[in-house]
């Protein structure tokens, strides 16, 4: 097993190319959460030239809602949602700037085009341990669509959480990558 790799948002195009499907990263810097209803808000401004309540360029989303917050802590329980659900509205945004995903499972032809396409990568987080990634947020501000609840946009702030590339800008996917693997050693 290697030592994860540190790598810090915005995420530059240099960072991008130096990613391949397999590696693990601690990703620390700002990232927004933003899960099915946003990314359709998102697109639809997009498709009517209305300014968007974020910068996408060198954006990373997590496809994420927190649980309510406790008391005493940033935020409260986080982890990824599937991220196939965003996947209509995905390629758009990357071609719009988009640098980063963070979600579980693996992703449709047409995201996979716009990563190869537009040099962003695709990161897999761990199902189940949502409050220790918890753990990882330092920061949390809400930025967008308060009236979606736990789903509005939130810029938070990451300190090494743990990732592992799940599809590079070259166009590799860890998911086919595994699969083969297992293949051959079976």
């Amino acid at each position: 097993m290697t030592t994860p790799r540190k790598i810090q948002t915005p995420l530059s195009n240099e960072v991008i190319a130096s990613l391949h499907a397999g590696d693990m990263v601690l990703l620390s810097g700002e990232v927004y959460t933003a899960r099915d209803v946003a990314h359709r808000r998102l697109y639809e401004a997009l498709e009517k030239g209305e300014k968007l309540p974020l910068d996408l360029s060198a954006a990373v989303l997590f496809y994420a809602a927190p649980s309510p917050t406790p008391p005493g802590r940033v935020i409260g329980s986080i982890g990824p949602t599937t991220s196939y659900r965003m996947d209509f509205f995905t390629p758009k945004l990357i071609a719009n700037g988009l640098r980063g995903m963070i979600g579980k499972g693996n992703r449709s032809a047409e995201v996979l085009n716009a990563i190869n396409k537009y040099g962003a990568v695709y990161f897999g987080a761990i199902g189940g341990i949502a409050a220790l990634t918890a753990q990882c947020i330092k920061k949390v501000e809400l930025i967008a669509y308060e009236d979606l609840g736990p789903e509005a946009i939130r810029k938070i702030t990451l300190e090494n959480m743990p990732l592992v590339v799940a599809n590079d800008a070259g166009g590799n996917d860890l998911y086919i990558l595994a699969r083969q693997q297992w293949q051959v050693s079976h």
